[in-house]
């Protein structure tokens, strides 16, 4: 009979209860509406492991204690020569008082919420600032552009994050590349076509005037050996003649057959 009577009490308590039960990397933070009597509002303790039961006036607000990321597009920024730009940008942040947060800035306890609500606003102005500040090459291209900006940001908003007490840690925040619009990126293709035909243009005329230059410099060498052998253009001729028999019948496979003055030689050729 007693068992009985416990096990209805039992039921009964707890028909009138509600729990929370934190998972791994949050927090639970009550908070108490009482109907008639004792005092409500926001428990200091933030319930942390096991589960914790409490009336059903009560609520119970999980908070993720895990750092998140917060993701946010920029359309249309501007930069110092007028071209507006395209970013995606990723802040990771962190709750670091979920009482606090649940306390003062209320809401869900989501921290998107909270970002949004408190930050995201002056974090898209402080961006937007540092874009005017670089031209579009340099956005696109250069990588410390990119780290100024980011760098620039962090500052911003880890100071307004101290300003307003929001009792979040910022870990990073990341500006992805930059992103011009459609027109601009096909000049810059049409740019670097036309770059790449003047390159070859280039090498090609360099390779022309070497080659002239080599024959330059063979027929300065021929003029110059005939001036010192004191030869005539015939018998320069008649020499370079002698030269290619040479080479054509080094081998022994042929027999030069010549005939008189002014006969052309007869090459026969043996197999």
């Amino acid at each position: 009979m007693n068992r009985l009577v416990l096990a209805l009490v039992a039921v009964l308590v707890l028909s009138g209860c509600a729990w929370t039960t934190p998972g791994p990397g949050e927090e639970a933070v009550i908070t108490r509406y009482p109907i008639m009597f004792g005092n409500g509002g926001v428990d200091n303790d933030p319930v942390t492991t096991g589960r914790k039961f409490f009336s059903l006036t009560t609520q119970s607000t999980t908070i993720n204690m895990q750092p998140q990321r917060v993701d946010l597009e920029f359309d249309d920024l501007m930069t110092s020569d007028g071209v507006p730009l395209d970013f995606h940008a990723v802040a990771t942040i962190q709750v670091t008082d979920s009482v606090k947060l649940v306390r003062n800035f209320g809401g869900d306890g989501s921290l998107q919420g909270v970002f949004s609500r408190n930050l995201e606003q002056p974090f898209r102005t402080a961006v937007r600032d540092e874009v005017k500040q670089h031209g579009m090459n340099e956005m696109a291209i250069n990588t410390t552009a990119a780290e100024e900006v980011d760098a620039a940001a962090t500052e911003h908003l880890t100071r307004i994050i101290r300003d307003t007490g929001v009792p979040i840690k910022l870990i990073d925040i990341s500006l992805g590349r930059a992103n011009p619009p459609d027109s601009i990126k096909s000049q810059r293709v049409e740019t670097a076509t036309q770059e790449q035909r003047i390159n070859t243009e280039k090498q090609r005329k360099l390779a022309e005037d070497q080659r002239k230059a080599a024959e330059e410099s063979r027929a300065a060498a021929d003029s110059a050996y005939n001036y010192k052998m004191n030869l005539s253009p015939n018998q320069y001729l008649q020499l370079e003649s002698i030269k290619m028999w040479r080479e054509v019948c080094g081998t022994g496979k042929c027999t030069v057959f010549t005939g008189g003055s002014g006969v052309l030689p007869t090459l026969d050729v043996t197999r």
